[in-house]
């Protein structure tokens, strides 16, 4: 898949899914709730079909349905998301150590720009585009260092988890019966 999550040439992932296949790729990959026409262009396949996948997925509980606004949205349980990141990362070959080292400069990260732009948040960063005479590449800069302080604020909260409960995530070879 290519950065805007749509697959390129015509795509590995179009030859080798199906449009059922697909719209549960896109689906389990949302990090803001999307239309059922949004999420059937990602998966390249008609509305009908898409919406019956994702009515599946919300009867699972893989998906949410908001029907508040103006448009009915989908979007993944985080709560599932998280922890399923956190049991691949605890199974994933890195040890704790490397783990903890990685929360670190994330957080350096962090207050590295909190220091650069004298702003504590995301937001306040954001809203420096208001306040200050920059050049249009500045303020691309800058929304981009916004989205990423972001995703270190998710990963933060998802390798701190990690770590903290590393023993807890750590796989069984043991049948559930067998620990009752």
């Amino acid at each position: 898949m290519t950065e805007n999550g749509s697959s390129s040439e015509g795509g590995l992932m179009d030859r080798q899914t199906t449009g059922e296949d697909r719209v549960r790729m896109v689906a389990r990959q949302l990090s803001e709730p999307r239309t059922a026409n949004w999420i059937a262009s990602e998966a390249g396949w008609s509305h009908e079909p898409t919406k019956r996948v994702l009515e599946r997925l919300v009867d699972d509980g893989i998906l949410h349905r908001d029907e508040s606004g103006t448009h009915t949205t989908y979007y993944p349980d985080y709560r599932r998301q998280a922890m399923q990141e956190a049991m691949r990362l605890r199974d994933s070959e890195h040890t704790v150590e490397e783990l903890t080292d990685r929360l670190a400069e994330m957080k350096a990260q962090i207050r590295d720009w909190e220091d650069e732009f004298d702003v504590e948040s995301p937001n306040q960063l954001r809203g420096t585009l208001a306040d200050d005479v920059l050049d249009a590449d500045e303020e691309g800069r800058r929304r981009e260092i916004a989205r990423e302080w972001e995703h270190l604020q998710r990963r933060i909260r998802i390798v701190g988890f990690t770590i903290r409960e590393w023993d807890f995530l750590a796989p069984t070879t043991e049948p559930a019966e067998a620990r009752s």
